[in-house]
């Protein structure tokens, strides 16, 4: 990569991948509302607004909130989540009680290793909040994959539910350096690279496994490499990166993916999102689904948050 990143160009970039991610979660999270059937997004009507945004995007303005210069201040990410999660937001049963004992002061270490009677999460949630800190780190996906570790240990001590949340962060990170290169990566080009830093395990086989379908359909994609269902690393990463790697210059189209798809939509749709809003932009987000999301949290404006 033959760029140099400043620190309010990183900012950018993570905002806008947030801002991707976040309509992703919100729009997704609208068809678990009774009512509202999944259709190709992009001739359908769209759901009533506002479209309220899950844990997904709560997570992820923690994660950026927390970013700086240097290592991914890990104490500093798991005191925000603690101090900032609201349980009705669609949490899990284990990440409400992981993240009551952390801010109870339990050491986030401890909590974490002690989730799902000691195997720790192997569970989406590192992976649905990842994609701001592969945008920020766009200039270096070993380093990106790096932090993308730091970030995901947070929560998740189970080794594939980590390396969910490297493979979405260097992901990112590939989309977000693509654009600032200039070039639009090949279909299975951005899975093939993302793989190659994702540890070795059933994600990274997933990963390579979706590059191989870069000229399916979407249902076909789904019933091969998972939609979410079972709400693992597993089950989602390799399904999302898929979409966001088939449309990864048509934001609109890969948040569709996601939602015809089914499962567990509103993290597919903001796994995708996010990785696309950093090769896209802001610009390649509908203005009509940027006001139909629900604003962001009033306390990440103290870091250049909309």
């Amino acid at each position: 990569m033959s760029f140099t990143l400043f620190p309010g160009t990183r900012l950018a970039l993570a905002l806008e991948s947030l801002a991707g991610l976040s309509v992703g979660d919100a729009l997704g999270a609208q068809y678990f509302v009774p009512g509202n059937r999944p259709a190709d997004l992009l001739e359908a009507i769209l759901p009533e607004p506002p479209w309220e945004w899950t844990d997904d995007t709560e997570q992820a303005c923690c994660l950026v909130a927390t970013l700086a210069e240097g290592d991914f201040d890990r104490d500093a990410f798991a005191e925000l989540l603690a101090r900032r999660f609201e349980p009705y937001r669609g949490y899990g049963p284990g990440a409400v009680v992981m993240l009551r004992e952390i801010r109870e002061g339990l050491p986030w270490p401890i909590a974490a290793a002690a989730a799902f009677n000691g195997q720790g999460s192997c569970g989406n949630g590192a992976a649905m909040r990842a994609a701001p800190l592969g945008a920020w780190h766009a200039d270096s996906l070993a380093h990106a994959a790096v932090q993308g570790v730091r970030a995901a240990e947070v929560t998740h001590a189970h080794p594939e539910g980590v390396a969910g949340g490297v493979a979405v962060t260097v992901a990112a990170a590939v989309a977000a350096a693509a654009r600032l290169n200039g070039h639009k990566p090949d279909r299975g080009q951005l899975l093939r690279a993302t793989a190659g830093h994702t540890p070795a395990g059933v994600v990274r086989d997933g990963l390579l496994e979706a590059a191989a379908l870069s000229m399916t359909t979407v249902a076909e994609a789904a019933e091969r490499l998972g939609s979410g269902a079972q709400a693992t690393a597993q089950d989602t990463v390799p399904f999302a990166l898929w979409a966001a790697d088939r449309f990864l210059d048509d934001y609109p189209a890969a948040v569709a993916a996601c939602v015809l798809a089914g499962g567990d939509v509103d993290t597919t749709a903001a796994i995708a999102g996010g990785v696309v809003a950093a090769h896209t932009g802001f610009d390649g987000i509908p203005a009509a689904w940027l006001s139909a999301r629900e604003p962001l949290p009033g306390w990440l404006a103290a870091v250049g948050g909309e």
